[in-house]
């Protein structure tokens, strides 16, 4: 798993939150498609969908613009309110473009309406092709 942290303005969480403040943090989680040589590769129809709600997932001030091939965003602190308290599990799909392969992951992350940031609590961070 890759996190970058990016500076933000400070934010405080609704007063039913308690008396908390929240670092400058702005969390991005990352997953990595390869192939099969573990090379990055580029993907097609990538789709991030919470399986609680049902609801499709998408970064909110990146995209999924990334620095490194193969490497994807699939959640940002922009989703914090949306995620629950206890996690929630994400289904990752995407397709490789080389050789048109469709493979799925689930990861779990968690966030809350109290929550700062976003946090992964299990899952891959790298997805294989074969």
């Amino acid at each position: 798993m890759t996190t970058i942290f990016l500076s933000c303005k400070k934010k405080t969480p609704e007063s039913e939150c308690g008396n908390m403040v929240c670092t400058e943090q702005f969390v991005s989680l990352y997953i990595k498609f390869v192939d099969n040589k573990g090379v990055g590769t580029e993907v097609k129809d990538f789709s991030v969908v919470n399986q609680r709600t049902g609801d499709k997932k998408y970064p909110t001030i990146t995209g999924y613009l990334t620095v490194e091939r193969g490497t994807y965003i699939f959640a940002d602190d922009g989703n914090t309110k949306s995620l629950s308290e206890e996690g929630d599990d994400l289904k990752i799909t995407a397709t490789s473009v080389a050789t048109n392969q469709t493979k799925s992951v689930v990861v779990n992350v968690k966030g809350g309406k109290c929550a700062c940031h976003i946090s992964k609590v299990s899952g891959p961070d790298q997805v294989a092709f074969d």
